[in-house]
C-alpha cells in the first residue's frame, strides 16, 4: 500500500527536527527511531537535501549550515548558555543531580561551583566537557547512541532506579502548557520519567524559547507533575502565563 503524503511529509518534518537538534544524525539511527527501511531514510534525506534544509553525508545527514542558519543557531547558542548557567546556581554544595541527555543540561555541568555535587546522567557526552573537579559524575551506563550520546535501554534503568537525587534538570524537544515535557526519541521516555521520579527535592524543565508550543510524539512528564520550568524572555507571554496558572513556577533569564 502506498503511504499517504501526510504521513511521509510528517516524518520529513521530524527526520529534520532531529537533525537539527543533534546536528548529525545517522541513517540507520533514523530508520531505527522511525520504524521504516534505511532506504526510506535515504529517501527522505534525499528530498530533504534536495530542498537544501541539511547537509547529506555518507550514512547520514547534519544540519544545514548556510550562514543565516548559523545566525540563527548562535543566538539559540547563547540562549541556551544563559539558561544552563542560571540552573548551575541552583546546584547547591552537597547536592545529588540528574542530568538527561539534553545539551542545554549538559551545559550547566561547566559552571557549577558548589562543592561535593554528584551528577548522575545517561548523556554520555558528559565525558567530553569541562567538568568541575570538585564533583562526582556517574554514568547510568548501557546502550550508547553515537550521535546523540545517549545511554538508553534496560541497563541504564536498572541502575537508574537503584539512585535518588535531591534535585533533577531535564532538557525537552518540546513543552506545552496542555501536553507537558514531550521528546521525539522514544528510548529515552522512560528514563526521564524516572528521573522525575526519584527526585526528592525540585525538578527543573530547561527549555528555550523555540520549545513552547512545540509537540513531539511522546510525554515525558504530564503538565500536572512539572513543578519548575527554566527558559528565556522571548518565550511566548501567553505560554508563560498559561504554566504559571497551573501552579508552575517560571524562572525567564534576562
Amino acid at each position: 500500500m502506498k503511504m499517504s503524503r501526510t504521513i511521509v511529509n510528517g516524518r520529513r518534518e521530524k527526520v529534520l527536527e532531529l537533525v537539527r537538534e543533534n546536528g548529525d544524525m545517522t541513517v540507520n539511527d533514523l530508520a531505527e527511531q522511525f520504524r521504516v527501511s534505511p532506504l526510506t531514510i535515504r529517501r527522505d534525506l534525499q528530498y530533504l537535501e534536495d530542498h537544501k534544509l541539511l547537509e547529506r553525508f555518507y550514512g547520514g545527514a547534519r544540519n544545514n549550515t548556510s550562514e543565516g542558519a548559523d545566525l540563527g543557531e548562535n543566538q539559540k547558542q547563547l540562549r541556551r548558555e544563559r539558561i544552563a548557567r542560571y540552573a548551575a546556581s541552583l546546584v547547591e554544595e552537597g547536592d545529588s543531580i540528574f542530568i538527561n541527555t539534553s545539551s542545554t543540561a549538559l551545559a550547566m555541568v561547566k559552571y557549577i561551583t558548589s562543592r561535593n555535587v554528584t551528577i548522575i546522567t545517561n548523556n554520555g557526552n558528559i565525558i567530553n566537557e569541562k567538568n568541575p573537579a570538585h564533583a562526582t559524575i556517574i554514568l547510568l551506563g548501557g546502550e550508547l547512541r553515537y550521535v546523540k550520546g545517549a545511554m538508553v535501554g534496560d541497563f541504564a534503568m536498572n541502575n537508574l532506579t537503584q539512585v535518588t537525587a535531591k534535585k533533577s534538570f531535564m532538557g525537552c524537544g518540546g513543552l506545552c502548557p496542555d501536553v507537558g515535557m514531550t521528546t521525539e526519541l522514544l528510548n529515552e521516555v522512560n528514563l526521564n520519567q524516572t528521573m522525575f521520579e526519584r527526585v526528592t527535592k525540585a525538578s527543573y524543565i530547561l527549555a528555550d524559547c523555540s520549545k513552547f508550543g512545540k509537540r513531539s510524539s511522546f510525554v515525558s512528564c504530564p503538565p500536572e507533575l512539572i513543578a519548575n520550568v527554566i527558559t528565556d524572555t522571548d518565550a511566548p507571554a501567553d505560554l508563560i502565563r498559561e504554566l504559571r496558572e497551573k501552579g508552575i513556577w517560571v524562572h525567564q533569564v534576562d
